[in-house]
């Protein structure tokens, strides 16, 4: 943990300047630098000093949870490729097997299809982002195309195959994560 860069933080959202705390804590705007910059750290009685000063607590300050992360990047995502069967499948949450859902993006080249999936626990959700797909639950074949989505609970063997001469591209969802 970076107590100085943690200190700058609650200060700066407390509007305050390096002056302003310094005052209120009666120590010098030369100390609270060097504080923030991680050059000297202060005793624990200061600190709390510092802590109240800035509305928080020795408990709160060093609870270390990380803010949720909510945007993605390109380079986070990971994915795989199937040859055989023609699909590649990717992540585009990091991690997402951790959380309630796992989106994945699945792209299904002409005759290609994902891999079958045994019924389990929960549900399934997708958006064709292009082309046309069938989506085989047990005996039955539901067809969408792009523009439209699906939506089933995962109680018999199902995959996805491409149902036209050009690549399917699909947003799918499971929850909880299955893929």
């Amino acid at each position: 943990m970076n107590i100085g860069e943690k200190i700058k933080r609650l200060r700066v959202e407390k509007g305050l300047t390096q002056m302003e705390l310094a005052s209120r804590c009666e120590l010098s705007k030369g100390f609270i630098s060097q504080v923030e910059r991680d050059l000297t750290s202060p005793s624990i009685a200061t600190l709390v000093d510092l802590l109240e000063c800035l509305g928080t607590n020795l408990k709160d300050f060093f609870n270390d949870t990380e803010e949720e992360k909510i945007v993605f990047s390109k380079e986070e995502m990971f994915s795989t490729e199937d040859e055989e069967l023609k699909y590649k499948l990717e992540w585009v949450v990091p991690n997402a097997q951790k959380n309630m859902m796992e989106p994945i993006v699945l792209t299904l080249e002409p005759a290609g299809r994902y891999k079958e999936d045994e019924p389990h626990e929960g549900e399934e959700f997708g958006f064709v982002l292009a082309g046309s797909i069938y989506i085989v639950l047990g005996k039955k074949r539901y067809k969408a195309k792009k523009g439209e989505s699906f939506y089933y609970k995962a109680r018999a063997n199902h995959y996805i195959e491409n149902a036209g001469k050009s690549a399917a591209k699909v947003i799918w969802v499971s929850t909880p994560p299955y893929f």
